[in-house]
């Protein structure tokens, strides 16, 4: 039996075919569709980037424990426990946060891994600046920077670093189809912001435009002309159709080495991406809308062989691991909360009522694939918000003594195999104005644009139970309850609700 999952990053479902899109060319995604199953109600969990993969190795939730980082110690992760069982692993990546600080733990898991770089503001080709002025300058400003020095090594699609990645990613495929008992990871980083591509793809979609040629809009609210919009839209499309060339290479493959009798194929992504829906660009500064956190999963599996049928169970990032280990025969360990998907795929079977998801600090959401609820803090300074980590590393950066001062070291958590854990106040998320954190309910049968919120103390009622269920499963700190006024025991009443309400803050 041989595993290969194909992974893009910022993909936004609604730009698919097989989800309804009618204007996008993306024949390949229209053709895994027509040979896989298709999951109609796939959400993401713990946002965004690193946070998802923490997720695909552990099959639990994170962001309700720590922020972005690498893996913990204690962190159960599916590749290690594939090569330990003697099936090889492999990653193929071009995503620069794995050897970011918050990243440094995940590809050692693997049994070997390749990276290619260049992405976004991956600190690849040295150019030093003409004088200081680089000096003070903010964080994303040097980012950008870097990505137009990288920009320069790029101008052939054949040196881009999504192409290297499926180049080796066919080579691993060629060298090893007739050997058995492994799992490929083939991962990247595009179609993210910046949506740099070429003009092949970008003609495909051009219009007539003369305003300023944007490909990385900024984190937060639209402020641009409707016709800039449109056009950074069409640089997301143009990336999107060239991530769909590189699919097309893999299930080329796939029937030139007749693999499908035996290899399980999943095609996913960590979250989607606003491209000006609800008047937002990005992530991480506003709730997370359906557009971000309704995600696209195909799978095919080679047991079952499903074949161009539709999934209506709700599943999430956290069944990604559990569902590979079945695969191989490993059973998930007991703190992964994820679920195989294997009779999902093959009879639509239901693995849960409801499946949390959001990112530290910021709402605590909940689904059950018709309403969505988003709670807010009661305070929104946040000051309740505590990480909890052996690993205190950021995204690009190591916490500051300042921070570790205040740290504590306690009582391990039920998932830490008896280790303890430093706990501390956290800093607020980067890019988040905490003004947008009011609570929020939305029926997606009847509001599927998420555009009109509800006021209903006994739906929101009921979601905030199963909220609390999963957060009492997922062990999350009291700290949690409290930031979102919510009792750590015991159900909630119609006291705990808020919309309908006059808002207080």
């Amino acid at each position: 039996m041989k595993a290969i999952l194909v992974m893009f990053d910022s993909l936004n479902r609604r730009f698919l075919p097989p989800y309804g899109c009618d204007w996008m060319q993306c024949p390949n995604f229209s053709r895994l569709a027509a040979g896989s199953a298709v999951f109609d109600n796939c959400y993401a969990g713990s946002m965004p980037c690193m946070p998802a993969r923490r997720e695909m190795h552990t099959g639990r939730y994170n962001f309700l424990h720590r922020s972005w980082g690498p893996l913990e110690p204690f962190d159960d992760s599916m590749p290690e426990m594939l090569r330990k069982a003697g099936i090889y692993t492999h990653l193929i990546t071009d995503h620069q946060h794995y050897w970011e600080d918050g990243g440094a733990t995940y590809h050692n898991r693997f049994s070997t891994y390749e990276f290619f770089r260049g992405q976004e503001g991956d600190r690849w080709k040295a150019l030093v600046p003409a004088g200081d002025d680089t000096v003070g300058q903010e964080p994303h400003l040097a980012i950008r920077g870097q990505d137009l020095v990288n920009r320069r090594y790029l101008d052939d699609e054949r040196e881009h670093p999504q192409t290297k990645v499926f180049d080796a990613g066919l080579e691993f495929i060629q060298t090893n189809c007739e050997r058995d008992r492994w799992f490929l990871q083939v991962e990247t980083f595009d179609p993210h912001e910046p949506f740099f591509s070429y003009e092949k793809y970008r003609e495909l979609y051009a219009k007539p435009y003369d305003g300023p040629k944007i490909d990385w809009p900024d984190y937060g609210p639209v402020t641009e002309q409707p016709e800039t919009v449109q056009y950074i839209r069409d640089q997301y499309s143009a990336l999107l159709t060239m991530c769909d060339a590189s699919l097309g290479r893999i299930l080329d493959l796939m029937d030139e080495k007749n693999l499908w009798d035996d290899t399980m194929l999943i095609v996913c992504t960590d979250h989607g991406y606003l491209l000006g829906e609800h008047d937002w660009w990005a992530k991480m500064v506003q709730p997370w809308y359906d557009e971000n956190i309704h995600t696209p999963l195909f799978i095919w599996d080679p047991r079952s062989k499903v074949r161009g049928e539709r999934r209506q169970a709700l599943v999430q990032t956290i069944d990604f691991g559990p569902t590979l280990l079945d695969f191989f025969g490993l059973a998930p360990t007991q703190d992964m909360e994820g679920r195989p998907l294997k009779d999902t795929i093959s009879d639509n079977e239901t693995i849960r009522e409801a499946g949390l998801f959001g990112a530290f600090g910021m709402h605590v959401n909940v689904t059950d694939g018709r309403y969505v609820y988003m709670r807010g803090p009661d305070d929104p300074v946040n000051q309740k918000l505590l990480e909890h980590t052996l690993m205190p590393t950021q995204m690009r950066e190591r916490f500051s003594p300042e921070q570790l001062r205040n740290a504590e070291l306690i009582d391990g958590l039920p998932f830490t195999k008896g280790a303890p854990v430093l706990r501390m106040p956290a800093t607020r998320p980067h890019m988040l104005d905490t003004t947008v954190l009011e609570t929020l309910l939305f029926d997606l049968a009847n509001d599927p644009e998420q555009k009109h919120p509800l006021a209903a103390p006994d739906i929101e009622l009921r979601m905030i139970n199963l909220m609390l269920d999963l957060m009492r499963r997922n062990h999350a700190p009291a700290s949690q309850f409290e930031r979102l006024g919510l009792p750590i025991e015991g159900p909630a009443t119609l006291d705990h609700t808020r919309t309908g309400r006059p808002k207080t803050r």
